[in-house]
């Protein structure tokens, strides 16, 4: 894949393409904290297809917002139109993996004039959350937002300490990511300091979201994605999003598909072969 940077409304946004570049358009959205390299084990096992794999807002090298501004889906959808727009591409597939999987659903639902087709790979709509719990989730959100300023940015002396500490963030989140993944990742999420290396990525990230929609919210988006949709999952499910209620999502697609393969969250970096089967010709099927 080969490195591509465009200039849209929000700022310099970064990425990687691959390819033939008459093959069908597909933008990649990867998950939370990961970037770009996330498709780069899956793109040779995947015919076909012009495909590009951006680093979103505040990941990867990709700029981060300005100061004051707030991390949500609603902008992360409108930076993946900026970009598209930037490639000239009207109509386009989405390929989504965690939290990028996400956007790509609200994107779906949102303009079903210009998205073609959804791979959504361990998630579907978004997190949800229990109206009860809207105060102590703004309180919490606004005292965490409050406490960053300041704070100073950890420095690995070397990439091989970075490398370890993604692995050990993955294990914590119930899926342990194996070192050349996490290799591919940390390669393109961190930058040069003096005495090593930080992460590249926007330390607001890392705050608690101010609101979350409930499940009713989710269900509806879910249910307005018109276009043709398949969902592979990993088996064991993530506890965020345990099997029964996946499955409640992925019926409500109107034309909508479900695949569950055996492995770890990150199955598409992991396992890209077995990915690639279960996504077979979904993108350039008539």
């Amino acid at each position: 894949m080969r490195e591509l940077v465009l200039d849209t409304p929000m700022g310099r946004m970064s990425g990687l393409r691959g390819g033939p570049s008459n093959g069908t358009r597909v933008l990649a959205l990867h998950g939370w904290l990961d970037n770009a390299a996330s498709f780069v084990p899956l793109l040779p096992h995947l015919d076909g297809l012009d495909l590009v794999a951006i680093d979103l807002p505040g990941h990867g090298r990709s700029a981060h917002l300005a100061p004051g501004a707030d991390y949500s889906f609603a902008g992360a959808v409108n930076a993946v139109l900026d970009v598209a727009d930037a490639l000239g591409w009207e109509r386009f597939a989405l390929l989504g993996h965690s939290m990028g999987a996400g956007i790509a659903s609200l994107l779906a639902a949102a303009c079903p004039q210009r998205v073609e087709r959804l791979l959504a790979i361990e998630a579907l709509g978004a997190l949800a959350d229990e109206v009860d719990n809207t105060v102590v989730r703004m309180r919490d959100a606004i005292i965490a937002t409050r406490a960053l300023q300041g704070k100073s940015l950890r420095v690995f002396p070397d990439l091989a300490q970075a490398v370890r500490a993604r692995m050990s963030a993955g294990h914590r989140l119930g899926s342990r990511l194996a070192e050349p993944a996490a290799r591919l990742l940390v390669e393109r999420g961190t930058a040069p300091v003096e005495g090593g290396f930080v992460w590249s990525s926007d330390p607001r990230l890392t705050l608690p979201t101010f609101q979350r929609p409930t499940e009713a919210q989710v269900n509806v988006l879910v249910a307005g994605i018109e276009c043709p949709a398949r969902v592979i999952f990993a088996d064991p499910a993530q506890p965020y999003l345990p099997d029964p209620l996946r499955r409640e999502r992925v019926a409500l697609l109107p034309r909508g598909e479900l695949v569950v393969i055996e492995g770890g969250h990150h199955l598409h970096m992991e396992q890209p072969e077995a990915v690639a089967q279960a996504i077979g010709d979904f993108f350039i099927a008539p």
